[in-house]
């Protein structure tokens, strides 16, 4: 997985977090699979199409949260990751 400080566009934008499909017991095959990023500042009440219930590792970056919630449009209980 990266590290939160290395989280960046390739033209150097920040990232806030990446959410990854793949998952393993073993942290150097964790971070796997399809990416998805979140940009500093989104707010993402839904999951885009195909990503419900399928995350399964994810980095935060620096100076960072991401809250996330157990049922759609931001109802159920929440969970906030920081770096």
């Amino acid at each position: 997985c990266p590290s939160p400080s290395d989280l960046r566009t390739a033209n150097g934008t920040r990232i806030c977090a990446q959410l990854y499909a793949d998952d393993s017991a073993y942290y150097d095959q964790c971070c796997g699979g399809a990416v998805l990023v979140v940009p500093p500042g989104a707010d993402m009440p839904y999951m885009p199409s195909g990503w419900a219930a399928r995350a399964s590792s994810l980095v935060v970056g620096t100076r960072c949260d991401l809250t996330v919630w157990s049922r759609a449009g931001k109802r159920g209980s929440s969970k906030k990751f920081s770096a």
